[in-house]
């Protein structure tokens, strides 16, 4: 069974329902679950938010967030989560959400190619959010930084359940 099968009963199983916020990877977390079949039991909305504009209008980063930390950032993949299970329509009650570079940056500034944010956001029944991120930096062409990206993301999910059981303890 490949990650996106095991992610789709896994969340099947608990009774969670996703929203993505993806920037990197341009939707292909939400794509790559939605050729699962039965999926539509826990995939609840995607957001591809790839511009700053994006993130602010859509998901609610703040300017000073993205300001301050830069666009790669867990600062910004915790806004992004955070702002998925805020929005308007959303019914999940978990969000994961991915920025990054995939490619080296023109000027050389910034941070290296194939680094990328992750955020893990949970609605806990009396409506916080717990969130967690993570920085990891992946090899290869674009496509498969993206790839890997979307892959790791849907691997740390069952993970941070896990935590958040041990956090209600």
């Amino acid at each position: 069974m490949g990650i996106e099968q095991h992610v789709v009963s896994f969340l099947t199983s608990v009774g969670r329902k996703l929203a993505t916020a993806e920037s990197c990877t341009g939707g292909l977390m939400a794509s790559t679950l939605a050729a699962v079949p039965g999926s539509g039991g826990c995939l609840d909305v995607g957001f591809v938010a790839y511009s700053p504009t994006g993130k602010a209008g859509f998901l609610g980063v703040r300017e000073e967030t993205m300001e301050r930390y830069g666009l790669t950032s867990e600062e910004v993949a915790r806004e992004m989560a955070e702002g998925a299970l805020a929005a308007d329509g959303c019914s999940a009650d978990v969000a994961v959400s991915n920025t990054g570079v995939a490619d080296a940056v023109c000027d050389g500034n910034g941070p290296p190619a194939g680094t990328q944010c992750f955020g893990w956001s949970w609605r806990l029944e009396d409506g916080r959010c717990v969130t967690f991120t993570e920085t990891e930096r992946f090899v290869g062409s674009r496509n498969e930084i993206r790839a890997a990206a979307a892959q790791y993301a849907f691997s740390r999910i069952e993970h941070y359940f896990n935590q958040l059981a041990q956090q209600s303890v």
